[in-house]
C-alpha cells in the first residue's frame, strides 16, 4: 500500500517558464539525491512529468502537472516510507518554492 503525498504550489509564470524552472531545478538536485538513490528516471509529456526514485531497496514514484498557476505534485511513497509523508510534504513546498519563485 502507497502513501500518497499532494502537495499544491502556486506560481506566477508561463507554463513554459515553470516547467523550465522545474526542469533546471531538477538539474541541481540529482547530484545531491545520486548518493541516495540506485536509479533516477523522468519523462515529460505535455506539461506533466513521471518519475521514479529507486532509493534504500525501495521505489518512490509520482508525477507533477504543470499548470497555469500553479503545480502539483504527487508522490507515492512505500508503507515502510509512509511515515517520513510529512517531511517529504515540507520538503517538498520548501524546494518546490524555492525553484518556482526565486529570482533568474
Amino acid at each position: 500500500m502507497k502513501k500518497p503525498v499532494i502537495v499544491t504550489l502556486p506560481h506566477q509564470h508561463t507554463k513554459a517558464e515553470a516547467i523550465k524552472r522545474i526542469r533546471e531545478g531538477l538539474q541541481k538536485v540529482k547530484p545531491q539525491l545520486a548518493s541516495y538513490s540506485s536509479t533516477m528516471e523522468e519523462e515529460w509529456v505535455g506539461d506533466d512529468m513521471s518519475f521514479r526514485i529507486g532509493a534504500m531497496g525501495q521505489e518512490v514514484t509520482g508525477r507533477i502537472a504543470v499548470m497555469d498557476s500553479s503545480v502539483r505534485v504527487e508522490v507515492d511513497l512505500p508503507w515502510i516510507l509512509a511515515a517520513i509523508a510529512e517531511k517529504v510534504r515540507g520538503q517538498i513546498e520548501k524546494k518546490g518554492a524555492q525553484i518556482l519563485l526565486e529570482k533568474k
